[in-house]
């Protein structure tokens, strides 16, 4: 498998995360995600897939992870999931995580690190 993630900024105060993912035989799926400040006040995200899935997520702790963790929590059609964000050990990118809530805490089912394109 393999997965893009670009992110751009989205008129005034809103960063667009576009991510293609190459699955092989299992096919591909696409993401469109805003991150920015909801109605109530609170940074969010809200996620398409175009397999005609959708999740509305807010800020949430994801300090046990890392230091410099940024982290949404989001009710998704499988259950609630954390999604984590923070910068990779060496610097050079970052690293990226999904966790579902069970009953004894979290469970990681997604670690990918993520680099810049080289200049081409």
């Amino acid at each position: 498998m393999v997965c893009t993630r670009s992110f751009r900024t989205f008129g005034k105060g809103w960063i667009r995360l576009e991510a293609f993912w190459h699955m092989g035989e299992r096919g591909d799926r696409r993401e469109t995600a805003l991150f920015g400040v909801g109605d109530d006040g609170a940074l969010g995200v809200f996620s398409f897939t175009n397999d005609g899935k959708r999740s509305v997520g807010r800020l949430d702790d994801g300090s046990d992870a890392h230091p410099l963790a940024i982290a949404f929590e989001a009710q998704m059609p499988a259950g609630l999931a954390r999604m984590l964000y923070w910068p990779a050990e060496d610097g050079d990118g970052f690293r990226f995580a999904v966790e579902s809530r069970n009953r004894t805490g979290r469970n990681r089912f997604m670690l990918h690190t993520y680099r810049p394109r080289a200049a081409s």
